[in-house]
This record gives structure tokens, C-alpha cells and sequence, in this order.
């Protein structure tokens, strides 16, 4: 009798790695260019979710394997559904659904997360990019917005991008789908950084450890009131900010922290 035939196992769609207090997400389609499949967005979601109960993780760099960073939605997977009863609507609404948890999910975590972007993203991959609060991108980095050369709006990649750009930028790269370079997204404020092509995770890991470096509860702190005031009217903005910074200045780190400053040494975070 033959030898039953044993198949390799297939790669996980996520990489989680620990590198002391910064967590790597390496997103793991390579041949697929990465693109969201319902997988990757359930595995990305699950991750985000550890993340956030775990304290032993004080900042998350995002970064993706092969050529591109994220082609967006796994077009394959949702045209497979045209064939439902319904031509896939309560497929296409849950995806959808999900994909827009997990965004949001990025932006609630109380801990910074760091595109790494080393090839083109586009669609919901620039969606992606937009939704971290930091992002560091190889010269060779591309981002678009396409879905109008398709007949298909990047409507949900327009939350994020119309958060990050003025409307004008925003409006320009949904509206003709074309390609930005990666300068051109960090003159627009896609990106904060530019570096050389492969020096990227480097530049990135740096980044991530000199904001770990900080109190993770005045980090936590001030990424959520970020994101909160922003939606707000000035005035209102203002009460809140400062509800915020009261409350904040009675933490012991940042007793601990303008004492450091005080008798010039450098301050034991707490994070409490």
C-alpha cells in the first residue's frame, strides 16, 4: 500500500512576532499581493484584540510580506459570491462590516501602530495605511485609491484617507485612481516618513521603540483623546482636552514624570 500523500501545511495569513515591548503584524498573502480576504481580516481583528489585553505590548509596527503591502479586498473571494440567491449582498455586507470593525479597531487600541509599507497599497490597503497612527514607508511605496477604474467607489477607503488629507488630495486620488509616489503621500500626510527602499522595518522598529520608551498610560491617554476631539466643535474640543490633561496630571506617572523633569534625571514609568 502507497504512503498516504502529506500536504504542507499552508501559511498562516498573519505573522505575530514579539520584539520585547513592540508586537510585529506582518500581513502574509504574498501571492496574493496581500489582498483582505475574509481570513486575514478575522486574523487581524483577533490579533488587535490580544493586543490590547496584553501589557506587555506598548506600540505594534504593521508590516506585510512580499512586493506589495496590500492590494486591498480579495476580489476573487467576493466575486465568487455573485452566484448567492441574493448576487452576494449579505456576503458583501458582513465583509464589509468587518473589514470596517477592524479599522476602527486599529484606531481604538490603546497602543500606537506603525505601518511599515515597503510596496504598493492601494484600496483597502491604503484604507490600511491610513487607519494606523503612524506610517513609514520605503521609497519604492505606492498608494492609490482605484476602485473608480473598476466601477467600484472606494467608499469605505475614503473614511480613513479623508481623515488623514485635505479633501482636495483626498478627492483627487479617489476620483482618478492613479498612483501616488511615496513622497507624494508624505508631502499630503499619508505617510510621516520616507526612507530608503528595504530599510523600512528598521526605520519603523525605530520608531516603535522610542515611542515605547514613554509611559504606556500617557500614551494611552493621549491616542484616545486624539481621535475624540478631533470630531468635535472647537469649544467642545477644548472642555474635553482639558478634562483630559486634569485628569492626567493626577496619574502618578506624570507626577513622576515633571519631577524627572524638575530634578533633571530620567523618570520610572509606571504606566499607572
Amino acid at each position: 500500500m502507497n504512503a498516504p500523500v502529506r500536504t504542507a501545511p499552508s501559511a498562516p495569513v498573519l505573522l505575530h512576532e514579539a520584539l520585547g515591548d513592540v508586537a510585529v503584524l506582518t500581513l502574509n498573502r504574498p501571492d496574493a499581493r496581500n489582498s483582505l480576504s475574509e481570513a486575514l481580516i478575522a486574523a487581524l481583528t483577533e490579533s488587535l484584540a490580544d493586543i490590547a489585553a496584553d501589557s506587555r505590548v506598548r506600540v505594534v509596527v504593521l508590516a506585510a510580506n512580499g512586493p506589495a503591502f496590500s492590494a486591498g479586498h480579495d476580489m476573487k473571494e467576493m466575486t465568487a459570491r455573485r452566484s448567492d440567491p441574493d448576487r452576494g449582498r449579505a456576503y458583501f455586507k458582513q465583509l464589509m462590516d468587518a473589514c470596517s470593525s477592524m479599522m476602527q479597531a486599529i484606531v481604538r487600541l490603546p497602543k500606537p501602530v506603525i505601518a511599515c509599507v515597503q510596496g504598493a497599497a492601494s484600496a483597502a490597503g491604503c484604507q490600511l495605511v491610513a487607519s494606523c497612527d503612524l506610517a513609514v514607508a520605503s521609497s519604492a511605496a505606492k498608494f492609490a485609491t482605484p476602485g473608480v477604474n473598476i466601477g467600484l467607489f472606494c467608499s469605505t477607503p475614503m473614511v480613513a484617507l479623508s481623515r488623514n488629507v485635505a479633501r482636495k488630495h483626498a478627492m483627487e486620488m479617489l476620483l482618478t485612481g492613479d498612483l501616488i509616489n511615496a513622497e507624494e503621500a508624505r508631502r499630503i500626510g499619508l505617510v510621516n516618513r520616507v526612507v530608503p527602499a528595504g530599510t523600512e522595518r528598521e526605520a519603523a522598529l525605530a520608531l516603535a521603540r522610542q515611542i515605547a520608551s514613554k509611559s504606556a498610560l500617557t500614551v494611552k491617554i493621549g491616542k484616545e483623546a486624539f481621535y475624540r476631539q478631533l470630531e468635535m466643535p472647537l469649544a467642545e474640543a477644548y472642555r474635553y482636552a482639558s478634562d483630559v490633561m486634569v485628569e492626567n496630571m493626577l496619574a502618578r506617572d506624570a507626577a513622576e514624570g515633571i519631577g524627572a523633569f524638575i530634578e533633571k534625571r530620567t523618570p520610572t514609568w509606571e504606566d499607572r
